[in-house]
């Protein structure tokens, strides 16, 4: 039976997982098999994502105001940052519509291609984050710059790659600023997991509101607004490298767990 304390756990990691990159969806997917627990099922899932929405909605509502009162208003910044958000937001949701599903029943099947994913990305977040510099800020971004960090958001459809580990690498390639890269990232998140959480949020109407799905929902945003503070106080002075350890460490380990079971 799937409880509480599970379902507290599991919003924890979805709303640290979520925004470190670090993988939410392999986390996700090992922490239940490595503990043998039942599955809460897709309205937990569900939940857990507009948990993490809430997050973003909370973090960054001053940045999503000012972006909306700028197609009204003459501050062409707010404006223009909006119409990059647009264009790198498309990429990944139409890749992710057409793919996601197959993706994911691949991949959650096969824990170990999970790990190597995981391990891959974090080589490439640690060649990128080290070797690139750290020239341009937010504000310089062009509309190309937009489009491969969209593009390589889609690539997030696979478990163990994670999207803020994707969208950030890709800015680092670029040489965006650390802080910058993980704010870009992270408004780019906020209308793809509000339009999948939204799509989805009738399986939780369907299945019940339970104390599980309330916890659950609870946990993610809390742990999902410190992560993201966390994450930008932490590369305004450092480096993504213990991420990119982190990845490559939790990989081995779980590979070490798959061959000894």
């Amino acid at each position: 039976m799937f409880s509480t304390i599970q379902a507290v756990i599991l919003g924890a990691v979805q709303g640290l997982t979520e925004f470190l990159p670090v993988s939410s969806s392999a986390h996700l997917i090992f922490v239940p098999w490595l503990f043998n627990w039942d599955d809460p099922g897709l309205a937990f899932d569900v939940a857990l994502h507009l948990g993490t929405l809430l997050a973003l909605l909370i973090y960054y509502w001053r940045d999503w105001t000012e972006m909306a009162a700028s197609l009204v208003s003459a501050k062409s910044q707010p404006r223009r940052l909006l119409g990059l958000l647009v264009i790198a937001t498309i990429p990944g949701a139409v890749i992710g519509l057409v793919l996601e599903k197959p993706a994911e029943t691949l991949f959650r099947e096969h824990i170990l291609w999970i790990a190597g994913a995981l391990a891959l990305l974090g080589i490439i977040l640690w060649f990128a984050d080290k070797y690139s510099g750290n020239e341009r800020a937010m504000r310089n971004m062009t509309v190309f710059d937009a489009l491969l960090i969209g593009l390589s958001q889609a690539v997030a459809i696979f478990p163990g790659v994670s999207r803020s580990g994707a969208t950030i690498t890709m800015a680092r390639i670029l040489r965006i600023e650390r802080q910058d890269a993980a704010n870009f990232s992270f408004l780019m998140a906020t209308p793809i997991i509000a339009g999948a959480g939204l799509l989805e949020a009738r399986k939780i109407l369907h299945a019940g509101i339970t104390p599980q799905v309330e916890w659950g929902f609870i946990a993610a945003a809390v742990f999902g607004i410190a992560a993201i503070a966390g994450l930008i106080r932490f590369v305004k002075m450092r480096t993504y490298l213990p991420f990119a350890w982190y990845r490559v460490a939790l990989a081995i380990a779980v590979v070490g767990v798959a061959l000894a079971r």
